[in-house]
């Protein structure tokens, strides 16, 4: 399996999914500065022209949590629970995440980290007021989902935890508004706890053609 990936905010989940379950994968860094998501080979592999991308034999993946569910399901890991009123609940929580949480944090993320990364210019001071207000609405949901358990489906970790906690690791870069949220911050330690949550990318071995 190859895996398509820059260190950037989506391709995070399957990085480190794979790095936890000691995947089988070649991880191949894919240069967004350069361009090489737009160039003729790689929107051969996937004509979104973006990362993550999983090369699996004939299969070619895109979505970081189509991604992390695959790598689960190959590995035979209970990160994709086994009973399906499980996977329902996993799934509700990563849609919820795309659809709110991780929208209005992905946008604090661009204006406040990526904007200066790639020397874009100053964040826009009304799209970070309207996504901070959005975020923080949905951040108390999240944080009273949290009060009284250790993860957000069932008992133990799920793919659902790598995806809507993608964003915490650079909640300070980020400026996301999670003051007061003491069960998020709880939930978070647990997960910086584990080594690929913590260092998910690896050193680049290969580049995208």
């Amino acid at each position: 399996m190859k895996l398509y990936y820059a260190e950037t905010m989506n391709p995070r989940k399957a990085c480190a999914l794979a790095k936890y379950l000691g995947s089988p994968v070649e991880y191949i860094r894919v240069d967004l500065g350069k361009g090489e998501q737009s160039k003729p080979d790689f929107l051969a592999l996937n004509p979104n022209g973006k990362v993550p991308l999983l090369v699996d034999g004939d299969l070619r993946l895109w979505e970081s949590t189509a991604i992390m569910a695959h790598l689960a399901v190959k590995a035979g890991s209970d990160l994709w629970p086994r009973e399906p009123a499980q996977q329902v609940e996993v799934l509700r929580w990563l849609s919820w995440d795309i659809a709110h949480f991780s929208r209005h944090g992905g946008t604090l993320y661009f204006e406040n980290r990526i904007k200066p990364f790639l020397g874009l210019g100053e964040p826009n001071p009304a799209a970070v007021e309207e996504a901070s207000k959005f975020y923080t609405r949905f951040a108390a949901v999240l944080n009273a989902h949290l009060a009284d358990r250790s993860y957000l489906v069932g008992d133990s970790l799920s793919i659902a935890d790598f995806g809507v906690g993608v964003l915490l690791p650079w909640a300070k870069e980020s400026h996301l508004p999670l003051e007061g949220f003491a069960h998020i911050a709880r939930w978070h330690e647990r997960m910086m706890d584990i080594p690929a949550w913590r260092d998910p990318f690896p050193a680049p071995v290969s580049k995208a053609a």
